[in-house]
């Protein structure tokens, strides 16, 4: 028999900790009211007699206590209620406590896998996850109510970081305004940075800014380059008036500011990317960073931001050192090309970007594509204008938002933070009964909106002066000192998600078909994602705020909603078999199925998560074929709004082999030449939940990498 503790955790079953916990009891009653030995061990057969496979230790210590009543020992029933609460506390109380030493010691597959950005040996990141630990313990105890917290638990529900929440200041991610701050001056600080003259000091600035900006939330934050291209003609300004104070010739003062002009360009990207994989937020890692380079964003300075395009992704395709010396894939920043007419014509004048970005993508994993036109066919404003951004850090998306002049504004907006509802659960808990599954759909989908408007009133207690770059001086807004945020949170200016995750699992149990058939499984999983737009369309309309379904990227969660789902329903093959669940509304990692066909399916779910998502496809190695990398990235441009393909290019410090690490049966990572499995001598990047990871993972995470089929075959190619 197999006891499922309070954790979820399954243990054997062992009759002498029930023998030990009633003697414990006995010992504090007089001996009169104490229970026999004999009458302890038949507790113990009739336990046993009962034949259950698996029962949980509630349902034990519930089965003691109804016998020492039923043979007189209500003394003894007593003490042992006192001591079964007494335990509840002290588990309680120790749970912190037990967090910060597994923590560390360094011993917690959790704690070493949480977050695969993340290097949990280094103090910064511990400083990080014991402030994360005390922070949960606050909100689990006062901030939220139980049933929330169960459900939390339980995986019915994930409310994301909790670790932050006892901070009421703290919100998810946004799209800093570069250019209000970079124009108009602002403050880090209390040092006040005025407007810059150059463009290597622009970019200096503007990575200070995104440490600043990223260590007073705990979400990405996406710049543009477009507010950096101004700087670029400022500097050959600068460089035209040194040379004609030398008298040259009007034709070499250009020929030489130019010149000048492209090493400042260089120095200034490779200032910006030293800096940003180098500086360490309070989040204990390097800002969590998108860059989005998009030449759609402006008329004036087109030329000086495809000349800085150019760079950015000349020096990401050539990688950055290890510690060996050797280019390797950097995390941050993920780059963001916007595919626009001006430069998906073959004969156009910017095509050349494009080509580069294809082969950035073959080597590095990046750019993601946004198409501007699927975008603008999706995202119409209420001007009944379409519109194009950047998401903000990895795939959370505003919703459209016109200002008070009725101008479109993105930059200085931002999320007030994620709830996510687990599908899988919702579908296995109607026992597939249709009406059943509505019904509790929306019992859950009200548990989300609960949580969310905890998140939302807990936001809306903010001043300004909580974080002042954020509010005060321009990175989101210019507010007073002293002003409250709580006109950000409504009117459209923010958005705050309803995140899923699930979808194929929830599809497959209901309807026993992949929502991938283009039939019965297909219609009811569109169904399921129009039900959450619908519902997040009720909230908002009630109550202001910008709800928004939200494609959640659950890196560890994953692991653990499938965990509680087989602890919940046990093991039911094809749902609950594996060690994680399908994120948003993905093709299943595992099933067959071509490029094409997956970016063109999936593109139907990603039109009702308009809060967030991204597709993707896994691809061999294509950097000697980059003609199928502009193949596919056209078909993005075609088909669907924001799309991005994974490849592996990993490197062994031992043997200094270079391609894909592997992953044996027992989940370790290896090298296929000289059979190294050391974590700190490899370097492994793949793509996680939409940004690249290079930590390594938890056990649910890297089973499903390991189960990644490839959606562009070698050998098709080949034959091709």
């Amino acid at each position: 028999m197999k006891v499922i503790k309070r954790d979820g955790h399954v243990v054997e079953y062992c009759p002498e900790k029930i023998e030990n916990a009633i003697k414990k009891a006995n010992a504090e009653v007089e001996e009169e009211e104490q229970a026999t030995l004999t009458q302890i061990r038949n507790i113990i057969k009739y336990i046993e007699r009962l034949g259950k496979k698996r029962i949980l230790v509630e349902d034990i210590q519930d089965i003691i206590e109804m016998k020492l009543m039923a043979i007189g020992r209500y003394q003894l029933a007593k003490k042992y209620i006192t001591y079964r609460y007494t335990r509840e506390l002290v588990r309680k109380s120790n749970t912190t406590d037990l967090a910060i030493k597994e923590l560390i010691d360094g011993e917690s597959e959790y704690w070493n896998t949480e977050n695969s950005n993340k290097n949990a040996k280094v103090v910064t990141t511990q400083r990080d996850y014991l402030a994360g630990i005390t922070s949960t313990d606050i909100t689990r105890r006062f901030l939220l109510p139980e049933d929330i917290v169960k459900a939390h638990d339980d995986g019915i529900i994930h409310f994301h970081d909790a670790d932050y929440f006892a901070q009421n200041a703290l919100h998810n991610c946004d799209l800093i305004d570069l250019e209000d701050m970079l124009q108009n001056g602002t403050n880090i600080n209390g040092v006040m940075i005025e407007k810059p003259h150059r463009f290597l000091t622009a970019m200096t600035i503007a990575t200070q800014i995104i440490t600043a900006v990223n260590s007073s939330q705990y979400g990405g934050c996406t710049v543009t380059l477009t507010h950096l291209a101004p700087f670029v003609r400022l500097s050959y300004q600068a460089l035209l008036k040194k040379y004609k104070d030398r008298k040259f010739s009007k034709a070499d003062c250009e020929k030489y500011a130019k010149e000048d002009l492209k090493k400042e360009v260089v120095d200034g990207v490779q200032t910006f990317q030293y800096q940003i994989n180098s500086m360490t937020t309070t989040n204990g890692q390097a800002p969590f960073l998108s860059v989005c380079m998009y030449l759609g964003e402006t008329d004036e300075y087109k030329e000086e931001l495809a000349m800085i395009i150019e760079e950015v992704l000349k020096q990401r395709i050539q990688g950055m050192k290890n510690e060996k010396g050797v280019y390797i894939t950097p995390a941050f920043p993920k780059l963001l090309y916007i595919l626009e007419e001006d430069n998906m014509n073959p004969d156009g004048k910017y095509y050349y970007l494009t080509k580069l970005a294809a082969e950035c993508t073959a080597k590095r994993m990046v750019p993601d594509y946004i198409s501007e036109k699927i975008m603008k066919q999706l995202k119409i404003d209420k001007n009944g204008n379409g519109q194009c951004y950047p998401c903000m850090g990895c795939r959370s998306f505003l919703t459209p938002y016109v200002d008070e002049n009725g101008k479109p504004k993105y930059y200085g907006r931002f999320n007030q933070g994620v709830v996510t509802i687990n599908l899988v659960d919702v579908a296995l808990s109607s026992d597939k009964d249709m009406d059943d599954f509505w019904k509790i759909f929306d019992e859950r989908l009200e548990l989300c909106h609960r949580a969310l408007q905890i998140r939302h009133k807990r936001l809306s207690k903010v001043t300004s002066d909580v974080a002042p770059i954020l509010w005060q001086y321009g990175a989101l807004a210019r507010l007073k000192k002293g002003e409250s945020i709580h006109e950000l949170l409504h009117h459209g200016y923010s958005t705050i998600s309803l995140g899923y995750a699930g979808l194929y699992e929830c599809v497959k149990f209901m309807t026993g078909h992949s929502h991938t058939d283009n039939g019965v499984g297909k219609e009811f999983g569109l169904k399921v994602m129009q039900h959450m737009v619908d519902k997040c369309n009720e909230w908002k309309a009630v109550e202001d705020i910008d709800y928004s379904v939200y494609g959640t990227p659950i890196e560890s969660t994953t692991y653990k909603f499938a965990k509680t789902l087989r602890s919940r329903f046990g093991v039911i093959k094809g749902i609950t078999d594996r060690d994680y669940i399908t994120n948003s509304y993905h093709v299943p990692v595992f099933e067959e199925i071509d490029a094409f066909t997956k970016l063109k399916l999936e593109s139907e779910f990603q039109k009702l998560s308009p809060g967030g998502a991204i597709s993707y496809v896994e691809t061999p190695n294509l950097s000697t074929n980059l003609d199928v990398v502009l193949e596919l990235i056209r078909f993005i441009y075609d088909n669907i709004m924001y799309a991005e393909l994974n490849t592996k290019l990993d490197y062994c410090q031992e043997c200094g082999y270079t391609g894909e690490i592997l992953i044996d049966d027992n989940l370790e990572w290896y090298c296929p030449n000289c059979g190294n499995r050391d974590h700190d001598k490899l370097n492994v990047a793949r793509r996680t939940c939409g940004y690249i990871g290079s930590n390594f993972w938890n056990k649910g995470r890297t089973q499903e990498i390991k189960e990644r089929v490839m959606h562009i075959d070698n050998k098709d190619l080949e034959a091709a």
